[in-house]
């Protein structure tokens, strides 16, 4: 008796009508088997060609070989900032930024709010820091890292200003600019009309123009080092063990000088935040992608795609993911301000009063753009570079990890109700952190915030996770074969 496999199929019948040979069922799977082996292996082939010569390989193939393999198809050379010493003045602006006599009370430095091991971040979960003479003063926002800021351009409206020694006139730029329509921003395309909007500086409202500038803030600032007057922070330097560097470095009359020796003090700081490898280590698994020298996984590559999808998340809309057109490594940020609404913060103890607002670009804390009120409740775009190792987010600090960060980029138009509270009528408080005067400035043109109330969100659950699984990809630190 025949086995079942050997039953006959029907015969192939050529042009002249007689039969041709009989194929059995056995023979044909073992065609399929040697047909889907000879496939695989060609396939093992393909990614192994790739993974040495990814430069070669065509387009449609790189996306076969990236799904499968996790491998860049198109690695690229980055341009880190060169690792060499530091320099005389770097060093002493390492001592400074140390140094806790500088301070009211003794005991806080630049890196009490900006710790090595945290990414130049706080060390810990609180919503804003505590400082002053007695270090029992709250402070309004959580300091922002300190890392990859390098790059950072002076403050500007409009678009690139480039280099220029000129002063802009900031309240007439803002008035030019009132009148032009804000460019729509889309992951990896560039916009449709000027981005009219602030651009660069330091600090969440970008009221320091550089690293020297912004180094001063806090030791002047009454909730943080809370030094009464520069003669005070003059005084202190004069005090310190590292005196002999200031002389042989900038003369041995600036110890008669105060605000001079002031200067130069936030300029050796700043020297030690753009000299020392640390404060851009560019050393991220996705760094190392780039350069062909990581694989993702396969929830890191879709988050990958889901964040540059302009339709989904687009995330580089705002945190630019791809490396300059001269091999720069991105910063994911265009260093752009963004009035995204996020809910009040209840945590923080400036907002027990409900007359106060931070207003980010036009107050309280910067005063030259006051009147430019198409610009409140605008911060800075942060870079998401070691995001995953931050413990609060956004300028009020009201979130504590990302998970919550993605639910309200995804839920805050299609059912604000999961992210503002409600008031006693049972209506939901939508934008509550800023007066009501100005919810028109909120952006609700760039994805996801496209979507309206009752739509279908942009991302799912595990969109999410896949997203957050890529941003853990930004964290410096990671060891790659051969780095």
């Amino acid at each position: 008796m025949n086995h079942p496999s050997d039953a006959l199929l029907p015969p192939h019948l050529p042009a002249g009508g007689e039969p041709g040979p009989v194929i059995t069922r056995r023979a044909w799977l073992r065609l399929l088997v040697w047909s889907a082996a000879g496939i695989v292996l060609a396939l093992v082939v393909v990614c192994a060609y790739a993974l040495v010569y990814p430069e070669r390989m065509p387009p449609a193939v790189g996306s076969i070989v990236e799904e499968i393999t996790g491998a860049n198809p198109n690695p690229v050379h980055l341009m880190r900032p060169q690792d060499a010493p530091l320099s005389a003045v770097a060093l002493l602006g390492k001592q400074i930024f140390y140094d806790q006599t500088l301070s009211a009370s003794g005991t806080q430095s630049c890196a009490s709010c900006h710790s090595a091991q945290h990414s130049y971040a706080p060390d810990n979960a609180f919503p804003v820091q505590l400082g002053g003479a007695h270090m029992n003063q709250a402070g309004y926002r959580p300091p922002p890292s300190l890392t990859y800021l390098y790059r950072q351009a002076p403050f500007s409206i409009g678009p690139d200003q480039g280099d220029t020694d000129v002063p802009v006139d900031m309240t007439q730029l803002a008035s030019q600019a009132a009148g032009v329509q804000r460019a729509q921003k889309t992951a990896l395309a560039a916009p449709a009309a000027p981005a009219m909007v602030p651009q660069g500086g330091l600090f969440w409202d970008g009221r320091a123009d550089t690293l020297q500038i912004q180094a001063i803030g806090p030791l002047m600032n009454p909730v943080e080092m809370a030094n009464a007057t520069q003669e005070d922070v003059a005084r202190k330097l004069l005090q310190t063990k590292y005196l002999d560097q200031f002389k042989q470095i900038f003369g041995a009359g600036i110890v008669n000088n105060p605000s001079l020796l002031i200067s130069e003090a936030m300029f050796a700081v700043g020297r030690y935040q753009t000299e020392d490898q640390s404060f851009h280590a560019f050393t991220s698994k996705y760094d190392y992608w780039l350069e062909g020298k990581a694989r993702l996984t396969h929830a890191e590559l879709h988050g990958l795609q889901l964040f540059n999808d302009k339709d989904k998340a687009n995330c580089a809309g705002c945190h630019l993911s791809q490396p300059s057109k001269d091999g720069l490594p991105p910063v994911f940020t265009d260093t752009q301000y963004e009035a995204l609404g996020v809910p009040r913060n209840p945590a923080i103890p400036a907002n027990k009063d409900p007359k106060f607002f931070d207003m980010g670009v036009c107050g309280p804390f910067r005063d030259d753009m006051t009147k430019e009120t198409q610009y409140c409740g605008m911060f800075l775009t942060p870079t998401l570079r070691n995001v995953a190792e931050r413990k609060v987010f956004f300028h009020n600090g009201v979130y504590h990890d990302l998970k919550q960060v993605m639910d309200f980029y995804n839920l805050r138009n299609t059912a604000p109700e999961k992210i503002y509270p409600r008031d006693a009528s049972g209506k939901v408080q939508k934008y509550n952190d800023l007066p009501a005067q100005y919810h028109a400035n909120v952006d609700v043109a760039d994805a996801p915030f496209d979507r309206k109330f009752g739509d279908q969100p942009a991302m799912t659950d595990q969109d999410i996770q896949d997203i957050i699984a890529f941003m853990k990809t930004l964290s410096d630190g990671y060891k790659a074969a051969g780095s």
